[in-house]
């Protein structure tokens, strides 16, 4: 077999997204042939190379991509585990899926419900995370009263947050019980309920029905389904 990059062959062997990785190679995590690497383009040979993850030799054969739309219940964390012993949303999981290392994409805070996507493709979770790539994604909230006009114009135009001014958003309509949708294409920490708060407005529902064209639809809540072949090709 050809050499090829290791940031490929490790996400592709589904040991995590490619961000990760770059995490794990920058702190020396791995080895080649028992000699730590830097390069995240450094060529390796899986049929020839030992390849050692953190001291642990790991198997580099390919896994199958998998792609899951999952519709999170509230209380849920999105993460791959918790150290506070919370439920995450690898622990809703139907058993099938249990035994394949799945990563969420992204985040949505734990009071938060609504799409998640769980994949083991490492190089779709770096572009759909990735702020160059700009994915939109669509949320519905819900607050006491409405928007002013001057408040919905400052949204808009892009609101100022204690990490730097957000990028504009569209925001729109939403079918009861929420007031409003919003459209945005960056993923800061709970950014949603920041640029309300940012204006006086307390968030009590917060859901994510769209990331990119993939919509959550009628998928009922705490459930999961795999993509479609069109769905995974219009995320690519």
């Amino acid at each position: 077999m050809a050499s090829q990059p290791i940031i490929k062959l490790l996400t592709a062997a589904g040991l995590g997204s490619r961000r990760k990785m770059t995490e794990v190679i920058k702190r020396g995590g791995v080895s080649v042939n028992g000699r730590v690497i830097e390069s995240f383009t450094e060529p390796v040979d899986p049929q020839k190379d030992v390849i050692s993850v953190d001291g642990r030799r790991i198997s580099t054969q390919a896994v199958p991509n998998l792609y899951l739309l999952m519709n999170k219940p509230r209380g849920i964390v999105v993460t791959t585990s918790d150290d506070r012993g919370e439920k995450t949303v690898l622990d809703i999981l139907p058993e099938k899926y249990r035994n394949i290392r799945l990563y969420p994409v992204g985040r949505l805070d734990k009071d938060s419900t609504g799409l998640v996507l769980l994949t083991n493709d490492g190089d779709l979770t770096y572009r759909l995370t990735h702020p160059r790539f700009e994915k939109e994604k669509e949320y519905l909230v819900r607050f006491e009263g409405k928007l002013t006009v001057d408040d919905q114009a400052r949204l808009e135009k892009g609101i100022e947050l204690d990490d730097g001014r957000t990028a504009p958003a569209v925001i729109g309509n939403a079918p009861p019980p929420y007031n409003y949708s919003v459209i945005i294409h960056e993923g800061r920490k709970h950014q949603v309920r920041r640029m309300f708060a940012a204006l006086g407005y307390t968030v009590l529902a917060l859901k994510r029905v769209r990331l990119g064209k993939l919509k959550l639809g009628t998928l009922a809540e705490g459930s999961v389904r795999p993509l479609t072949p069109e769905e995974v090709k219009g995320l690519k």
